[in-house]
Order: structure tokens, then C-alpha cells, then sequence
């Protein structure tokens, strides 16, 4: 059988009648840019989110884009995980800001907030964390120390649209919808998947929305007045229409990744030397990526990798360094901080087929040929 880390063509299938038809409405009309789609779709996305939406590019500019609404200097710090996708420092180092890099929870892979104080300056300005692989970092403590310094919260959701976090007094909020800014990549494997690039920005204060917008449009809210520096950065229309058509399916696809990653659970959880995913007990996990721990580190991981590349199964490595060991960032990490957990997981980590189409016999391969993999290598 053919596996693939993603399976797009098999999501495509299955709803081809409504992408088909949402398309052919877009170029009927010839609105491309800031059209009716783009318009149906922030509304209905927003709906979802119980947020303010604001759709872009992709979702490094939605990133971008966060920080630039919020008036910071040159030289400012932002706090950001060292165990995360290179855009999230990216964006940091072109605005002309600090990277700061904060160690992660060896179970949930997201930001510690134990670990958050410590890196707090006089300088600091924001804090990004990154609901890597489909589950919501701990906000809670997060936005606790935030308020207490002052500082904004701005949500890297890249991986977690529509993971559901729960405070302590039991108030539900969607992921990216509770700090600050919220930013997403509609990117084409992400859950809620674009055929092509797209990003979108969330924010539940309508003012701080609205200067999110006027950037997006080269810094206008009139056409051909220019009020504040902006960028261009715009989601069009086609994309909305195809990501409006596939968002009425976004809760199927995500009960879709539970299911396929129970079965994951139920095949691992006895493995030696293997740790299947945490699921924190305030968040739900809509599985971005399935990525299991190989505590033997490097050497054993490759070793797996390499048996399960040669029996036709597909596995990634995300990521194979920290943010603070890449050479492009390696200049803004601090000598004496320690970030022994990210360095650790840049070892240990290997992510399997994780997508909304895998069948059970699929699963049962992936699985077996995968127990077989640990017990060669």
C-alpha cells in the first residue's frame, strides 16, 4: 500500500463536489483579491473561533504582522521557544527585535512556564508560544506572569486550529483566541489546508484588529492614504473559497487524527524505550503531527528512520536542531542559559504519518512496521 505523511489527494476526493464548485464560483466572478469568498470565509472562521479574524499571505507574515501591531522598539526581547519551526525566531530577527530562547516541556514539547521568569528582562516585550504539533501550550501560567510584567501574549497557532484549552475555573477557549494575537498557516498540510499559501491572524479586541487590517493593507485604511508602515499581505480569493469549503469539515478531520492517533497510543504504549505524545489534561490535541520520543536519542532514531524509509513508510524529524544551535541564530543565544530539554528532543524525536485520511490498515502497518524498526535497530 501506498503511505504518505499527508494524504491530500485522497481529502480532495472525498469533498471534490464543494472545492470544484467553490473555485468555479471565484473565477466566475473574477474577484480575486477581497473578494465575497475572502469575506465569507473571515466571517464564518471568526464564528469558529469566537475571535476577530484577519486573513494574510501565510503564516510567517501573520506572524510578522502580530508583532508590528504592537508598537515595539528595535532591540526589544521576545521570548519564544528554543523547540520550534525557524519562523517563529524569523520574523523576530527582521523586525530588528531579540529572540530570547526558553526551554520546553519534555512531555507536551510547548514553552515552560516554570521556565518563563528567569528569562524575563526590562527589555522584554512579548511572549510567543507555539502549540507545536496540534495541542495548546499551558496558557494559563503563561498569561499569569505575562499580565504581572506587562507583557503581550501573541500566539504562534500554526500547528492547533481548533485544540480547545480550559482554565482552571473551567472557561473554554479555542487556541490562538487567548492572548493578545493569534496567528495560523493555512499552509496545504496543516489541518484546515489551503491549495497553496495562507495565513490568518486572530485577535478578540476590536481595535488591536483593525490596526492588524490596516497593516495587512500597506499600512491603509483609505485607498491610496497611508497612515502607519504596513506590508502586502493578503489571502485571495481562491484560497478563502477552498479553505471556507474544507473549515465545514475541520471538526470530522480533527476526530479523523484522534482516532488515528489512539491506535498509535494503543500500539506504543507498552514499547520500550519509546514515549508516545502527552496529552495535557487541559487541552485538547488536534494532531498536527504524531511524534513519538526514541530515548536511546540520534543513533537508535536514524536507525528507525532508515528501516522504516526501506519498508515504504514515510517519517519525519521535526526539528533536527533547536532554535539557539541553528547558524543563523546562534549569535542570540545566551552562553549561560541551558537548554538541555529542546536539545535532548532534537535527538529524540520522530514524527509518523499523521493526516485525516489514514485508514486502519494503514495504521496497523505503520504500526507494526514501526515495532519492527525499534526491535532491528
Amino acid at each position: 500500500m501506498t503511505i504518505n505523511m499527508v494524504d491530500l489527494k485522497t481529502q480532495y476526493q472525498h469533498i471534490q463536489d464543494d472545492i470544484d464548485s467553490a473555485v468555479l464560483e471565484v473565477i466566475r466572478s473574477c474577484q480575486y483579491i477581497n473578494g465575497p469568498a475572502v469575506k465569507r470565509f473571515k466571517k464564518n472562521l471568526s464564528e469558529y473561533l469566537g475571535a476577530h479574524v484577519i486573513p494574510c499571505a501565510n503564516g510567517t507574515d501573520a506572524l510578522q504582522i502580530a508583532l508590528m501591531a504592537l508598537g515595539l522598539q528595535a532591540g526589544d526581547e521576545v521570548i519564544t521557544p528554543a523547540f520550534t519551526y525557524i519562523a517563529t525566531a524569523e520574523v523576530i530577527a527582521l523586525l530588528k527585535l531579540k529572540p530570547v530562547f526558553v526551554d520546553v516541556d519534555p512531555h507536551t514539547f510547548n514553552l515552560d512556564p516554570s521556565k518563563l521568569e528567569a528569562a524575563i528582562t526590562d527589555k522584554t516585550k512579548v511572549i510567543i508560544p507555539v502549540h507545536l504539533f496540534g495541542q495548546s501550550a499551558d496558557m494559563e501560567p503563561i498569561l499569569q506572569i505575562a499580565n504581572k510584567h506587562n507583557i503581550f501574549v501573541v500566539e504562534d497557532n500554526a500547528q492547533a486550529i481548533g485544540s480547545t484549552y480550559t482554565f482552571a475555573n473551567g472557561q473554554r477557549m479555542k487556541a490562538g483566541t487567548i492572548g493578545h494575537i493569534g496567528t495560523t498557516s493555512f499552509y496545504p498540510s496543516k489541518n484546515l489546508g489551503a491549495y497553496g499559501d495562507g495565513g490568518a491572524i486572530f485577535a478578540r479586541d476590536e481595535a488591536l484588529a483593525q490596526r492588524i487590517q490596516v497593516i495587512c493593507n500597506h499600512g491603509s485604511s483609505k485607498r491610496y492614504y497611508h497612515h502607519s508602515i504596513g506590508v502586502n499581505s493578503r489571502l485571495d480569493s481562491i484560497q478563502a473559497a477552498i479553505l471556507d469549503a474544507k473549515l465545514k469539515h475541520l471538526d470530522v478531520y480533527t476526530a479523523n487524527r484522534q482516532k488515528a492517533a489512539d491506535m498509535y497510543d494503543d500500539a506504543f504504549a507498552n514499547l520500550e524505550g519509546i514515549v508516545i505524545p502527552k496529552r495535557a489534561h487541559n487541552a485538547t490535541h488536534v494532531f498536527h503531527q504524531y511524534t513519538l520520543r526514541v530515548l536511546e536519542g540520534r543513533q537508535k532514531r536514524d536507525a528507525i528512520r532508515q528501516w522504516m524509509s526501506e519498508h515504504k513508510v514515510p517519517t519525519m524529524i521535526y526539528y533536527p536542531l533547536p532554535l539557539h544551535e541553528q547558524p543563523a541564530y546562534a549569535h542570540y543565544a545566551d552562553p549561560s542559559a541551558e537548554l538541555p530539554v529542546s536539545e535532548r528532543l532534537s535527538a529524540e524525536v520522530i514524527s509518523l504519518p499523521m493526516h485525516s485520511e489514514l485508514t486502519e490498515d494503514q495504521i496497523n502497518f505503520i504500526t507494526q512496521t514501526f515495532k519492527e524498526a525499534v526491535a532491528k535497530a
